[in-house]
């Protein structure tokens, strides 16, 4: 039974950690290309949309994350009229996908080995 209460408790706070890191990459992205004004909401709105798209990714697939996430990304980046090109937001948003799901698969392998499942 505690393990079933640590792996539910742990699947909690890694869909929280995925979703803070695609948050802190967008919002650094905003900064980057010089978003001064409501950084913080536009990068909400920019990493719920991303999150969403990559959620739906990984249900149908595990490859559909780095496909349906940088979409969403750019489709949601597009209605903020941001200044770049389309292959770059595109990029940008397949950048902040793998960084996000691979800091999630390193820290998701090392509680793999925390609780012994691994």
């Amino acid at each position: 039974m505690l393990y079933r209460l640590i792996t539910i408790i742990g699947g909690i706070v890694f869909v929280v950690a995925l979703f803070a890191l695609v948050w802190f990459f967008c919002k650094k992205f905003l900064e980057h290309h010089g978003v001064t004004d409501r950084v913080s909401d536009r990068a909400t709105e920019l990493a719920t949309w991303t999150f969403a798209g990559i959620s739906v990714g990984l249900v149908f697939a595990v490859v559909g994350a780095f496909i349906l996430g940088p979409w969403a990304f750019y489709r949601t980046l597009r209605g903020h009229e941001m200044p770049i090109s389309d292959g770059a937001a595109v990029w940008w948003g397949f950048g902040i996908v793998v960084a996000s799901l691979g800091i999630m698969t390193l820290g998701f392998f090392g509680f793999l080995v925390a609780v012994g499942a691994y």
